[in-house]
Order: structure tokens, then C-alpha cells, then sequence
């Protein structure tokens, strides 16, 4: 007699088992209807997976967010046999949801064309209106594999090999279709709203190894209904107006080049805002109690052996070899300021000891990651470790998270998402060094009252992390700033103090960033605010226009002016019509424009109008310099 608790508190007893689907018609004919699949004590589950003991129920329908993963995956497996439909022969073989969407890879020689997608596309509606029943089906092992090996679904059988003893292989039909899965998944084909589009196509390696076969990869998006369906293209588009390698190029910022994959050259506009970024974090370092140090971008093999970091990232690491020794080039920055702290000997007087750098990093990311200048292989982190004692993590902690949120709110960034990473499978350090080090990031994000989400196994292979995110104005997330507790590294690293008492004791290590790569967040300040930065970050702060040549002279003593008062000014005296001038500076994002016509001259003054369009009329140059000290103070 299972007895079923209700998210709302309601019990109902059954004196037989029951499916998740037979719980629902219970509560009411509209939720049967409704129903897409179950949570089981927090489990997603199928609608029809049976019911035998006490447990915590809730329905989930299309009101729910997990209905989005269940109809990308079932978005998935609909693709999956339109394809093999209209392409017989062709091999399928992994198919998940992601985030926004599905994907499935196939193995086929002749390659896929856009056209294609389009037939597919309709015929995965057509699919969809059959309103095929989905089915969980257990096979034997043997006989699964005999069955795809029949079929010439070479790599099923491999992911039924790859499937551990002892494990049932899970199957699910939907009509004469059927695939390898784990699921959970929609009851029919027909609870599928038809809110699908297929996006692009991409070559894919088996397994993600570029040892294995090239395969041909088919991106889809899946939503609750049209109207969400609808808003996230229009995301899209508005992210494609917005993508930061065309606003680098049209406004002369940065550029990346095939000589150098994954390397980005500055160019004078982008390297100044980049350094208004890195001279803004510095000053908070200062005032924030960290000591800014250098170190070598080449160092000995050995140190990475000792830190962990050759056998866990090894495939990453640009090497080096000179007079028989081997060098790694430095891809991250920890294990070189252990070194600066190792040097004299260290007290807890001396904690905590906050080292900050901005380090140039290199790793070797794969050539199909990268993109523009949010995924590199050379970057420079704002990269600090604190070395301090166990008693003073918790207010290090929460001294690093009141630093972020100031930064965040300084860069127009309000909303940040919070999770908190715990141990991976692959680790080092004790159990107990673990549960020390997790209860002590928990324990700091509760003294801050802040809301949080726990992802277990998310942490780095040394310790567990806090990760802060941010949403841009199209509602993305990017994950930037995080904060690693690490009770491993100084002991593997040789770190010591001696205690009050006199003892040798381990220091604790706080590896923290806050905006994390500076290229990549530079690339997404363009992104969000569409080249329009704010204008203590704009290269150009204002523009010093003239109607004819006779006002030349007088435009450039307004330059000068504003030059020596430390204003990022440029002048444009063209032999070009005003309005030309006007609306190329307005493309090119600069905050204020600034004409200057004969009755300006006689009155030392400016006619002011925003880069969006406002004129705000003629003003004396005092005025205007006022304004803009105002907004570079308020970081507007």
C-alpha cells in the first residue's frame, strides 16, 4: 500500500502499485492530461514508471522547467528517426538535450545540407501528429547488441559495451523506432509541442576524440510553446547584432588572426579598454588589502608533477624543452605564488597573505573551441590566492564575496547566480580534508544570507568551489568569478607558518578571480551593452567636431583641454558635412559628440548630443567637463 506524498503536503494511499500517469488521473482528469513525467523523491521519471512503496510525488507538466529537458530529449530521439526515415543507412549514435537544445550525431557518408534540415524538420512534425507511444523496453545485453549489430548500428553496440555489468540496458520505442537510452521521456510522440526548429549543422569527433571518426552533428532547439520558441530566436538575433568579433572589427578594437590561433591582437581602442579594466581591479586589490606580484610564464616541469596540475591537465599544457629540461609555459598561476610565499619563513602573523596577479596564462584549448576572444589560448586572469589560517576562511570568504558583488555592480552586472561545486570523482586530498573544506564554503555563503545551488562533483580536482555567474541584458549566463578552497596544494607545495603555539602548521589557499579572463570578459562587456560601453570604460569618451575649417583651431584647444584633465578624447575635422560626421561617431558608440560651429567658438562653448541620439544643446565647456567627471565618478 504505498502511500504518495503531494508537493502541497496531501497524502493519497493506493492499495496496489501505481504508475506516475494513475496518480495524476486520481487527482483529476485536466492533470492526467497534463501529465509529461514524475519527480520520485526528486528523480525525474517517466509517467509510466511504477509506483510500489512511500514516496514524494510531484506531476510535472509543460509548466515546469523539467518539461524543457524532457521535450529537448525527446526533440532528440524524433529527430533521430525522421533522419533514419528519409536517410536509411544512416547510423545514429549520441543525441542529448544542452542547454537551449538537442543534438544528435549520425554517421553517414554522403554529408547533410541545409536543405535537408528542412525535410527532416517536417517530418519530425509529422512524427510528432502520428502520436506514437513511448515506451520503456529492458533488454538482455547480448541480445541488445545482437539486435543493433543486425541493424548496422555499429556504435550502439559500442555504448551497450561501454554499459557497466550488471546494469539493464534501458531501450526506448516510439513505433518501430527504437534507441539505447537511459531516458526519462514524454508518454507519446504527440506531447511533443511542435516549438522545434533545426539550427545548423557540425562536424563532430566519436566519443569527442579526434582519434576516432569524424561523424556529422545536427544542432535543434526545443521549447515549451511558439511564444518561448519565438523569444529565443529573437535572442538569437539580437545576440548576432551583438556578437563581439563584428563589433570589434567595425569599431577597430581587436582582431585574431590563423598565424596565431587562439591569441588575440589588441589594437589601440581595445587595449585601452582593457587596461581601464585592469587599472580599475588593481586599484580594488589595493584598497581590498592584496599585494600585486609577477611571475614567470616558463617554469620546470617538476613544479606542475608536484602540484597535480601535469597529470590532471597534461593534454593542455604548452611545453618547452631547453639544455635537457623539460618547461611547462604557465597555465594557470597557483603553484608559482606557493613559491612567493615559501620564500622566508611565514607566521600566523603574516596571515592572511593575499597575492594578486595579473598572470598570462597559455592553454592548449582545442582549434574547434575557439571563438573570437571569449575562448582563447592565451589569456590573463585576475588571478589572487590568499594564503591563510582555518579560522579566518569563513570572513576571507565573505571579505571576497562583498569585493565581487562591488565589482559586479560597477560593471552594470545586478543579477549574480551562486553555485557551490563539491568533490569530483577525481581528486585529491582526504575525505575528511573535503568534508572540512565544503562545510566551510557552505558555511560562508550562509553567513551571507545568499541563495545558492549546490553541484555535487563540480569541484576542482584540489577542492571545492564557489562560482558566481552573471546574466547579460539577453538573459545569458556566464560564469565568471569563483573562489577554491584548497587544503591540498600548500601541503604538496611544501607551504607552512608557525602557529601562535610554535608549531609547523599548513596554511589554508583561497585561489580566487572575480572577472576571470580579461579578454573573455571584455568580450562579453561587448555583448551585452552592443559596443555602447559605459563611459568610464568607452576608449572614446567624447568626439570634437567641426562645421567648416574655421572653427579647426578652437576644436583642437577643446581637445587639448579635455586631454590634460585625463578625458579619452578624439578630434575629426573632415572635410565632411556635419551630419556624415554625426551619425559615423554615433555607429562607433562614442558616448558624446561634440559640434562646434562659429557661435560656439565666441562663447567657449560645446553643442552636446549622446550616442543615442539626445541633444542636449550648447553648453559652456566647464559644464560639460562637469558632466562627464560625474559620469566617469558614478561609473554611468
Amino acid at each position: 500500500m504505498p502511500e504518495i506524498t503531494l508537493p502541497d503536503g496531501s497524502k493519497r494511499v493506493f492499495d496496489h502499485p501505481v504508475t506516475v500517469a494513475e496518480v495524476a488521473a486520481d487527482i483529476g482528469p485536466g492533470l492526467a492530461k497534463a501529465t509529461l513525467a514524475g519527480k520520485v523523491n526528486g528523480e525525474l521519471v517517466d509517467a509510466s514508471t511504477l509506483i510500489d512503496k512511500d514516496v514524494e510525488l510531484a506531476i510535472v507538466t509543460d509548466r515546469d522547467d523539467d518539461a524543457l529537458e524532457l521535450i529537448r530529449h525527446d526533440a532528440a530521439h524524433v529527430m533521430a528517426q525522421a533522419v533514419q526515415e528519409l536517410f536509411p543507412g544512416t547510423q545514429v549514435t549520441i543525441g542529448p538535450a544542452i542547454e537551449d537544445g538537442f543534438y544528435y550525431d549520425f554517421a553517414r557518408e554522403e554529408p547533410f545540407t541545409p536543405d535537408d534540415l528542412k525535410k527532416i524538420e517536417d517530418r519530425m512534425r509529422e512524427i510528432v501528429g502520428r502520436d506514437l507511444p513511448i515506451e520503456r523496453e529492458v533488454w538482455d545485453r547480448e541480445e541488445a547488441k545482437k539486435i543493433f549489430a543486425d541493424l548496422g548500428e555499429h556504435y550502439k553496440v559500442e555504448i551497450i559495451d561501454a554499459i557497466p555489468e550488471g546494469e539493464e540496458v534501458s531501450v526506448y520505442r516510439q513505433g518501430d523506432w527504437f534507441d539505447v537510452c537511459r531516458g526519462p521521456h514524454l508518454p507519446s510522440t504527440g506531447k511533443l509541442p511542435k516549438a522545434f526548429k533545426l539550427m545548423k549543422l557540425a562536424g563532430a569527433y566519436w566519443r569527442g576524440d579526434a582519434n576516432n571518426e569524424m561523424l556529422q552533428r545536427i544542432y535543434g532547439t526545443a521549447w515549451r510553446n511558439k511564444k518561448e520558441l519565438k523569444a529565443y530566436l529573437h535572442r538569437l538575433e539580437e545576440a548576432e547584432k551583438r556578437d563581439h568579433r563584428k563589433i570589434g572589427k567595425a569599431q577597430d578594437l581587436f582582431h585574431t588572426q590563423e598565424e596565431a590561433p587562439g591569441m588575440v591582437f589588441w589594437h589601440d581602442k581595445g587595449w585601452q579598454i582593457y587596461l581601464t579594466i585592469q587599472d580599475y581591479v588593481r586599484g580594488k586589490l589595493r584598497e581590498h588589502g592584496y599585494q600585486e606580484v609577477h611571475t614567470p610564464e616558463i617554469i620546470d616541469r617538476s613544479l606542475w608533477e608536484k602540484s597535480g596540475h601535469w597529470d590532471k591537465f597534461g593534454d593542455m599544457i604548452f611545453t618547452t624543452h631547453s639544455e635537457h629540461r623539460d618547461y611547462a609555459i604557465k597555465p594557470m598561476n597557483c603553484p608559482a605564488h606557493v613559491q612567493i610565499y615559501n620564500r622566508g619563513l611565514r607566521s600566523y602573523r603574516d596571515l592572511p597573505l593575499r597575492l594578486a596577479e595579473f598572470g598570462s596564462c597559455h592553454r592548449n584549448e582545442p582549434s574547434g573551441t575557439l571563438h573570437g576572444i571569449m575562448r582563447v589560448r592565451n589569456f590573463v586572469q585576475d588571478d589572487a590566492h590568499i594564503f591563510c589560517t582555518e579560522d579566518q576562511i569563513l570572513s576571507e570568504v565573505s571579505a571576497f564575496i562583498d569585493l565581487l558583488f562591488e565589482v559586479y555592480k560597477d560593471f552594470g552586472f545586478e543579477e549574480v547566480l551562486i553555485k557551490l561545486s563539491t568533490r569530483p570523482e577525481k581528486r585529491v586530498g582526504s575525505d575528511e580534508l573535503w568534508d572540512k573544506a565544503e562545510k566551510s564554503l557552505e558555511d560562508a555563503l550562509n553567513h551571507k544570507n545568499l541563495d545558492w545551488e549546490l553541484q555535487p562533483g563540480e569541484g576542482a580536482f584540489y577542492g571545492p568551489k564557489i562560482e558566481f555567474s552573471l546574466k547579460d541584458c539577453l538573459g545569458r549566463v556566464w560564469q565568471l568569478g569563483t573562489i577554491q578552497l584548497d587544503f591540498s596544494m600548500p601541503e604538496r607545495l611544501g607551504a607552512h607558518y608557525i602557529a601562535e603555539d610554535n608549531s609547523k602548521q599548513i596554511p589554508v589557499m583561497l585561489h580566487r578571480a572575480i572577472l576571470g579572463s580579461l579578454e573573455r570578459f571584455i568580450g562579453i562587456l561587448i555583448e551585452h551593452y552592443a559596443g555602447a560601453l559605459p563611459v568610464w570604460l568607452s576608449p572614446v569618451q567624447a568626439v570634437v567636431m567641426n562645421i567648416t575649417d574655421k572653427q579647426a583651431g578652437y576644436v583642437e584647444e577643446v581637445a587639448e583641454k579635455l586631454k590634460k584633465q585625463g578625458f579619452r578624447v578624439q578630434i575629426d575635422l573632415r572635410n565632411e558635412k556635419i551630419g556624415f560626421k554625426i551619425r559615423e561617431h554615433t555607429l562607433q558608440r562614442i558616448p558624446y559628440l561634440l559640434v562646434v560651429g562659429d557661435r560656439e567658438m565666441e562663447n567657449g562653448a560645446v553643442a552636446v548630443r549622446r550616442r543615442g541620439g539626445e541633444d542636449l544643446g550648447a553648453m559652456p565647456l566647464e559644464e560639460f567637463v562637469t558632466r562627464l567627471q560625474d559620469d566617469l565618478e558614478n561609473r554611468a
